[in-house]
């Protein structure tokens, strides 16, 4: 993708932008040195981010450092959407207590194609450049290789917070863990990147980028590190394998209902990394939680709201909320409830763990306890559901009876098409 002259916003105006939900720039004196060349010059910067596709689907804590991506895309710089192809192979060792299981070539491939689709749903894909850094990773030579390794060391690299309490540990730190910030690196060198963009857990490899830029005789790059987005649970990182994310491809409902499950203390938070709520407002909703003067619940609806607006439409928010109202809030079954047949249990007695099991609400019976000793199920009709309290319990199986499971899960019992019952 060739770069035109081009005119830019002023600087100040651009810095103002960008800065804001920052959590460390480094450093905000080079980077402004950089606009205001790039502005002088009408050529723009060279903005990129990796994204090694480990998972599937991309969420919100994603969605944080691409959304600022889209920033610098609005203010006419170039934004290269980097995917991890051959690095993803490689496992990314930042803030792992143990060596992570390496994708297959098929799996980075496959996880490769989602993440380019999905992406544009925050990125212009006109203004959008992806690449693979199997273009130029794929292709170096032996002797390539090792004069990458020999611009680092094995010192520098136990600075590393994760690596030191693996090595004071006694686990395993493999060869292969240690390649993968100089590989990160190098992809900054094959780009020419005038600026990184990464989550906090990125400071190492981005920093790592401006030292070898500066060996390979390029300018060093700015570090630009955003907030790590806490997930649903309130405790870890946003993460698919600890089930507290929100894709930016899941249902709106899906979505909305969520947000709705964070803890209050999180909802500054996500109104200032996953949202588009002026900051001015964003101060207003601060001074109201902190004054007690407004119920949390109304801003976490608005937050709600304005996330499914963003990913999908504003119309489709509204319907959101109706539907989790109507669930949750007023206690009322909604319309288009999933059926799911169990003829063979209609009209007869039923454990409400093969119930729970059979429906497919829950994979297991020890899923299906878990869930009854939480105060998660219930059961009954549309007018009136009882919450199971002992896993033990029987239970009379009619047609058209409601089963529910925690805050989304709910199930209309019905014969199979063809059942007399």
């Amino acid at each position: 993708m060739g770069q035109t002259a081009r005119s830019f916003p002023p600087v100040r105006e651009q810095m103002d932008v960008l800065l804001r939900g920052a959590q460390e720039v480094i450093s905000p004196q080079e980077l402004e040195r950089k606009l205001r060349r790039s502005t002088e010059t009408g050529m723009p910067l060279i903005i990129k981010q990796g994204f090694d596709p480990s998972t599937p689907d991309l969420h919100l804590g994603h969605a944080v450092t691409i959304r600022k991506l889209r920033q610098f895309q609005q203010l006419g710089h170039r934004v290269v959407f980097l995917i991890g192809d051959f690095t993803g192979m490689v496992g990314d060792p930042s803030g792992r207590s143990k060596t992570r299981m390496r994708l297959t070539r098929e799996e980075v491939q496959k996880n490769a194609e989602t993440y380019k689709k999905q992406s544009f749903r925050i990125l212009d894909p006109h203004k959008t450049e992806i690449r693979f850094n199997s273009e130029w990773l794929g292709g170096l030579n032996i002797y390539q290789f090792l004069e990458l390794a020999g611009k680092h060391t094995v010192a520098r690299m136990l600075e590393r917070d994760d690596f030191l309490k693996r090595y004071q540990a006694n686990e395993p730190i493999s060869i292969l863990e240690f390649l993968y910030p100089l590989l990160q690196a190098y992809d900054s060198v094959a780009l020419k990147a005038d600026v990184e963009m990464g989550g906090s857990d990125q400071k190492y490899n981005l920093l790592l980028g401006r030292k070898i830029q500066e060996e390979y005789g390029q300018e060093a790059q700015i570090a630009f590190l955003m907030p790590i987005l806490t997930g649903t649970d309130g405790k870890e990182k946003m993460s698919k394998s600890l089930g507290n994310t929100v894709g930016i491809c899941d249902p709106p409902e899906q979505i909305y209902g969520r947000i709705m499950s964070i803890p209050d203390d999180l909802i500054l938070d996500y109104f200032v990394l996953t949202t588009e709520v002026p900051e001015s407002e964003i101060r207003k909703i601060e001074e109201d939680l902190k004054s007690g003067r407004t119920n949390p619940m109304l801003h976490k609806q608005r937050l709600a709201r304005e996330v499914v607006a963003l990913y999908h439409s504003p119309r489709a928010a509204k319907t959101a909320e109706e539907d989790f109202l109507a669930r949750f809030r007023y206690e009322k079954i909604p319309e288009g409830v999933p059926q799911v047949p169990i003829s063979h249990m209609v009209g007869s007695q039923a454990s409400i763990l093969d119930l729970l099991v059979v429906s497919g609400c829950a994979l297991s019976k020890s899923e299906g306890r878990r869930k009854i000793e939480e105060g998660a199920v219930y059961f009954g009709t549309d007018q009136s559901l009882e919450k199971m309290s002992d896993f033990r319990t029987m239970v009379q199986v009619e047609k058209g009876q409601i089963l529910k499971v925690g805050k989304r899960k709910i199930v209309r019992l019905m014969p199979k098409e063809g059942n007399g019952k």
